[in-house]
């Protein structure tokens, strides 16, 4: 028995048959509305009752479909990217693959699960879902991404694009740099999108910065000034030139002028445009070839000085213009990469080498052409340092026989490929110590040896040059005693 304040008394099973009773009532009524009450005015009343009756949330759900209309969604995709980076140790379900194109796994968040971020102090949450539709064909997938409503402004705007962003920089780090060329065929996994008769590979080069053989200091500014490129669009724009930077490298063979241009390319992710002149008709065809290379890429141009198309100017303007039909000129190249069509594209560096710069028309060396200019010269005593740690894995300060090899290397001229070469000789860090030793040792004999003979030729030179205007001149003056004898004899 349960006493109530007006005097009343309730039992436990008259309790438990109203309760029955409202239970039946409120059954009859829900039957009586589904099977009599038309579908709209019910949908009708559902929607009043949980506009009035449910609780408000203050989050904000926004859906990102996977396609946005006929096309692809951006945004879709950078999500997809964005989010590998941020599974955490929380995420208990996840989908991997990989293609036979790619060189990594592709991770990605199962139905169901949420990742949490945060951006300028607001957390929003991702989930991913899935569905099919009635005929069970086609799956729809999405992601949904919640926030609260008061940071709607920041996370539509801000955040979207920093996901966007973020994406992009995700998928230059994972790209596969690619090799083109005109002379050969692009392989099966090729996804570039180059045309005029480019064929491509992948640049499996494994040159980097860490790895040349360079004095410290020139790595750093060459890695800056990259940098400095990269950051200076809206620059290049305002101040109304074209996006570009031009390298010329120069030096001895064997210095490393391709494994620089190597390391520039892994560096920055950039392709890499391989154009051999001969294979060029002429000017036209310079024109459409270059044209086909896509932005964000390296165009080499290798000894440019042992281009026998690449006539100079004078030339062309002293020659019949009839001779350079079916020539690439200098005046085609420097129209290209200085002239109007230089604006073709964005991003775009282009790198000439070769090992006579003395020989190139200083209309090529100018700023705007070649903005910088950088000696690839005989390896050095900190170079050196660089090629101990890549092929003997130690540090050459912590060795006796390096000091006395970068004294030999700073005193003598030598190329970074020779000393690796001697360094590959033997597993044995201290015999492949002293074979460098050797090795520049003999060099420095070599070098020597030719200056003294060219010395002791010179001095030949001299004495028999001296000997022969001495006898010229004796016998000019034994001509002139001749002929004023001859002179007197027949007054």
């Amino acid at each position: 028995m349960f006493p109530s304040s007006s005097g009343f008394t309730f039992s436990a099973s008259s309790l438990f048959s109203a309760y029955a009773s409202l239970t039946g009532i409120l059954m009859l009524l829900k039957s009586i509305f589904h099977d009599f009450v038309p579908d709209q005015l019910r949908s009708y009343f559902t929607d009043l009752f949980n506009r009035y009756f449910t609780p408000k949330s203050n989050n904000l759900t926004v859906i990102i479909d996977e396609n946005f209309g006929l096309n692809r969604n951006q945004v879709y995709d950078a999500a997809e990217m964005y989010l590998r980076n941020k599974i955490g140790p929380e995420t208990e379900r996840l989908r991997v693959g990989k293609t036979p194109k790619q060189t990594h796994f592709t991770i990605s968040i199962e139905k169901g699960e949420e990742i949490s971020d945060c951006f300028q102090g607001s957390d929003v949450k991702w989930s991913y879902s899935q569905s099919e539709n009635e005929k069970g064909d086609k799956v729809k997938r999405l992601y949904e991404l919640t926030f609260d409503k008061k940071v709607k402004d920041k996370i539509m705007g801000a955040y979207l694009r920093f996901v966007v962003a973020e994406s992009e920089e995700i998928k230059r780090n994972l790209r596969v740099v690619k090799l083109y060329s005109r002379d050969v065929y692009s392989s099966d996994d090729d996804d570039g999108s180059a045309g005029g008769g480019w064929g491509c590979i992948n640049l499996e080069h494994p040159s980097t910065f860490d790895t040349l053989a360079m004095d410290p200091s020139a790595k750093k500014k060459i890695i800056d000034d990259l940098e400095r490129f990269l950051k200076r669009r809206e620059f290049y724009k305002r101040v109304g030139k074209a996006w570009k930077r031009g390298y010329l490298l120069y030096g001895p063979p064997g210095t490393g002028k391709s494994s620089l241009i190597a390391a520039m390319a892994n560096y920055l992710k950039f392709d890499v445009f391989d154009l051999e002149l001969s294979s060029i008709y002429d000017n036209g065809d310079l024109k459409r070839v270059l044209l086909s290379t896509t932005n964000r890429s390296i165009l080499v141009i290798e000894d440019i000085d042992c281009n026998a198309e690449v006539r100079d100017r004078e030339a062309e303007n002293q020659e019949n213009e009839e001779k350079f039909r079916g020539k690439v000129t200098l005046s085609g190249i420097l129209n290209f990469i200085d002239g109007l069509w230089s604006s073709f594209g964005d991003e775009r560096i282009i790198v000439f080498t070769t090992n006579h710069k003395e020989r190139l028309d200083p209309a090529l060396l100018r700023p705007g052409r070649m903005d910088v200019h950088i000696n690839m010269s005989y390896c050095t005593g900190l170079g050196f340092r660089t090629l101990v740690s890549n092929y003997l894995g130690l540090d050459g300060l912590n060795h006796p026989l390096c000091e006395e090899i970068e004294k030999l290397i700073d005193s003598t001229e030598v190329t970074p490929a020779e000393l690796a070469e001697e360094l590959m000789q033997d597993d044995d860090t201290d015999v492949a110590l002293r074979g460098v030793i050797s090795f520049v040792e003999k060099r420095k004999l070599e070098r020597s040896k030719p200056k003294d003979k060219e010395e002791d030729s010179m001095c030949k030179e001299v004495v028999k040059k001296t000997i022969d205007d001495d006898e010229k001149q004796s016998g000019k003056n034994k001509k002139k005693r001749s002929g004023k004898r001859n002179g007197r004899g027949k007054r």
